[in-house]
This record gives structure tokens, C-alpha cells and sequence, in this order.
């Protein structure tokens, strides 16, 4: 079980990083203003609208990467174990 908390926790410590160092430099318009969760540029060029991608991306990796470790994963040998007692 400690090994699926590590693999799970790594997974969101990393996604959540990359998540909030491009939420940082696009969603953020000023110091004293909203901060990580403002809107998307209005035109990205090129590069911002792949940046937004991976920012996107990046979270959901986080999310479902940490669910699938901390939930599925146990729950699945849970319900084999379970199973095979029967």
C-alpha cells in the first residue's frame, strides 16, 4: 500500500507543479488581481495555446494519476482478493 501512496503522490506532486508554474505565467494578470484561475488569454499565439494545452493536460494527469493510485488500484485488489476468497 505505501508504494501506491509514493507512485500516487509523486504523480499529483509533479502535475500539480507543471500545472501551477503555467497557470503562473498565463492566468495570472497582475500580483493583486485573481492568481492561477484567471481567464486564458484572449488570442494565444502558437506556443501560449500549446502551453495552455500541457497546462490542462498537466492537471488532469495529476487528478486522475492520484485517483487511480489512491483508489482504484487498492480497490481493485480488494475486490480480487475478496473474490477469490469465494
Amino acid at each position: 500500500m505505501a508504494d501506491e501512496f509514493i507512485k500516487g503522490f509523486a504523480i499529483f506532486t509533479a502535475g500539480i507543479l507543471v500545472w501551477m508554474t503555467f497557470a503562473g505565467w498565463y492566468n495570472t494578470p497582475s500580483f493583486y488581481d485573481t492568481q492561477l484561475v484567471g481567464p486564458n488569454p484572449e488570442d494565444p499565439g502558437t506556443y501560449t495555446a500549446m502551453a495552455l494545452v500541457v497546462k490542462d493536460a498537466a492537471l488532469y494527469f495529476a487528478l486522475l494519476g492520484a485517483l487511480t493510485f489512491w483508489v482504484v488500484i487498492p480497490a481493485g485488489r480488494r475486490a480480487r482478493a475478496h473474490y477469490a476468497g469465494n
